[in-house]
């Protein structure tokens, strides 16, 4: 499985909409919308937008931290960090995805009905400069202790993705790979082959 996590802020080339669906008609497989600082209406207005986008490629649409938005829009899915729930379980139809850091978020979070789990980081990332990665260690222990899937991300390209794949990741979770670049079909398309080379 190919995530693709929005970030509208790393565009160099194209828009929001032209990068995501290139890069869905080159293998990915969940667009996770995370503009954190768009309004209930502009996120809205957003979401609504790109839906029907994703639908013609049958590619759910998961909505981040914004349960109301996901809500309205009658989403496919709902994402939210393990910080952010507060250990309460979240009344939502659809696929839910919790992200978590460490092997105690992760069985929490499965027993708060969590659909699929984010793991990360693993690798270096500017998005998370100065915090230590966790490496694939994190994919493993979690792997030997839950039974939903777990998408890895964190600095994950072509090169190191099957590496991810190998200690047992069902798949993985881009941003800037793919949101910053100028050809996002051929960067989803190059990380579909990595990850399904076994």
């Amino acid at each position: 499985m190919l995530y693709l996590i929005t970030n509208r802020k790393l565009i160099k080339q194209g828009n929001l909409y032209s990068i995501v669906e290139s890069a869905v008609i080159g293998g990915i497989d969940r667009v996770i919308l995370r503009e954190k600082d768009l309004s209930y209406e502009k996120l809205l207005l957003t979401a609504s937008i790109l839906k029907p986008i994703l639908s013609k490629y049958n590619v759910p649409l998961i909505i981040n931290t914004n349960l109301e938005v996901a809500k309205s829009l009658n989403a496919d899915g709902f994402h939210i960090g393990f910080q952010n729930i507060k250990n309460k379980k979240i009344e939502f139809k659809g696929i839910l995805g919790i992200s978590v850091h460490n092997l105690e978020e992760a069985i929490a979070a499965e027993n708060l009905g969590a659909d699929y789990l984010l793991a990360g980081h693993i690798y270096k990332t500017d998005c998370k400069k100065g915090l230590k990665p966790k490496g694939i260690k994190l994919i493993k222990d979690i792997k030997a202790n839950v039974n939903i899937p777990v998408i890895a991300l964190g600095g994950i390209n072509e090169k190191n993705a099957p590496e991810v794949i190998s200690a047992g990741a069902d798949g993985i979770a881009v941003m800037s790979y793919i949101m910053s670049s100028k050809f996002p079909y051929l960067s989803a398309k190059i990380l579909k082959s990595a990850i399904t080379l076994k």
